[in-house]
């Protein structure tokens, strides 16, 4: 399918602003980057403080170029007071979304850039440059539509991975020779995660179960996550290239008060608003929260949901063995730790495993 510009769509880049030019310099660049090679071709920068535009004015300029939405994208390294509270009081949403809509503009604000591969492979080459040593070439991430760019480790990761695989498959050959073929790529993943063989033997993936997670994930399917952690451990814009969305509801406000009003966990409160914000078709991770995992067989049960794939691995003493054979009782495709072990880092190498696979797969 063919990707068209986005010709009624303005983009505003925001950054803090300095009295150093280079906080301009290199919004600026990004800027040009973007209107030369992603499908924006209307982009502008906004600055907080101590530079212009103002966020207001970039609104203004932009709107008088015949858009019909503009979206804002803070350039931030992580979310913030900046990004959270200080950037919506400027662009005042409430006040502008409704002198826009009149001249039928809608607006939108984005998140700032995140926990993503590309930025950590550009952390490593300034850190090898610092040392005066040369990293592996840079693998700059694609704008074209039509490919979905496959991850490349640098190669110093890539012999370690490698040879990691090397003594792992020996000890883990006898599961490997009973499990489908399909499954060997998550076996192996968490036991390198976890450093630990023991996961090959208590992994129990269903039928069905790797199957139904590439196809939700090759359908832009959402997911959900119990916690943040498993969330920071995937790489957003990988999920994105499908149409997908990671969400975690642990610190909706929702969920808090549904929690402190009816006196149960906010993971358990987390859960049930999931399911009534829709996880039809969703691949949903726990890796933390035994209580996640049994409201979720709940809503499963009275029919309030039917995910395409439950990765259920919460670690613990009390309940997390528990709720993981809750879950695989269920009529779900799924992917379960039997026993106490578990933890997000082993949901991440889960659902890794599969985005890689629906990677290679497209």
């Amino acid at each position: 399918m063919t990707h068209q510009a986005l010709d009624n769509v303005g983009l505003i880049l925001i950054g803090h602003g300095s009295k150093l030019p280079h906080n301009r310099e290199n919004l600026e660049k990004l800027a040009e980057i973007l209107r030369g090679e992603s499908r924006f071709k209307t982009v502008e920068i906004a600055f907080m403080i101590r530079d212009t535009p103002t966020i207001a004015e970039a609104i203004d300029t932009i709107a008088n170029r015949g858009v019909s939405k503009i979206v804002l994208v803070p350039a931030f390294l992580a979310p913030g007071v900046h990004t959270t509270q200080e950037i919506p009081e400027l662009i005042d949403v409430k006040n502008k979304e409704s002198k826009l809509s009149k001249s039928g503009i809608q607006l939108f604000y984005g998140e700032p850039i995140g926990a993503d591969q590309c930025i950590a492979v550009i952390l490593e080459e300034k850190a090898l440059k610092a040392l005066g040593e040369k990293g592996a070439e840079h693998h700059h991430a694609s704008f074209n539509p039509n490919i979905v760019a496959k991850p490349q480790l640098p190669a110093s990761s890539n012999k370690i991975y490698d040879q990691s695989m090397k003594l792992i498959r020996p000890e883990i050959k006898d599961a490997l020779a009973k499990a489908p073929k399909n499954q060997a790529s998550i076996i192996e993943r968490v036991v390198h995660t976890t450093a630990d063989p023991e996961f090959a033997k208590l992994l129990v993936i269903s039928d069905k179960a790797v199957d139904a997670g590439v196809a939700a994930i090759k359908a832009g399917a959402k997911v959900v996550t119990d916690v943040k952690m498993i969330k920071a451990g995937i790489n957003e814009a990988r999920v994105k290239r499908f149409g997908g969305q990671i969400l975690t509801y642990i610190d909706d406000a929702r969920a808090t008060k549904m929690a402190n009003e009816q006196s149960i966990t906010r993971s358990t409160a987390a859960m049930e608003l999931a399911a009534k914000d829709g996880l039809d078709g969703a691949i949903i991770l726990i890796g933390n929260a035994p209580t996640a995992a049994f409201e979720l067989a709940e809503q499963v049960k009275k029919g309030a949901a039917k995910p395409a794939l439950i990765v259920g691995v919460p670690v613990g003493y009390v309940g997390a063995a528990e709720s993981k054979e809750a879950v695989a009782k269920l009529p779900i495709p799924f992917i379960i730790v039997r026993g106490r072990k578990g933890g997000s880092t082993i949901a991440v190498a889960i659902f890794n495993a599969l985005l890689a696979m629906a990677e290679q797969q497209t």
